[in-house]
């Protein structure tokens, strides 16, 4: 009995759309581990969020995994 063996090739390309997306996200979240001093919260909270350093605080561990230097 002989076998044949059939191949798709599907020719799938990722939309230009989704790479600029995914790069806006990881520029948004590289700036919220590694910069972000208070600035993102001071839209909501005002001069506070300077002082309380919650976003901060929140990612300080991943921040010295990253190499981020934050103190």
């Amino acid at each position: 009995m002989s076998q044949s063996k059939h191949m798709t090739v599907l020719d799938s390309k990722v939309p230009v759309s989704a790479v600029v997306i995914l790069a806006a996200v990881f520029g948004f979240g590289l700036f919220v581990v590694g910069y972000d001093q208070g600035h993102l919260l001071s839209l909501v909270i005002g001069e506070q969020a300077f002082k309380d350093l919650y976003i901060h605080e929140l990612t300080h561990d991943m921040r010295h995994a990253a190499g981020f230097p934050c103190h």
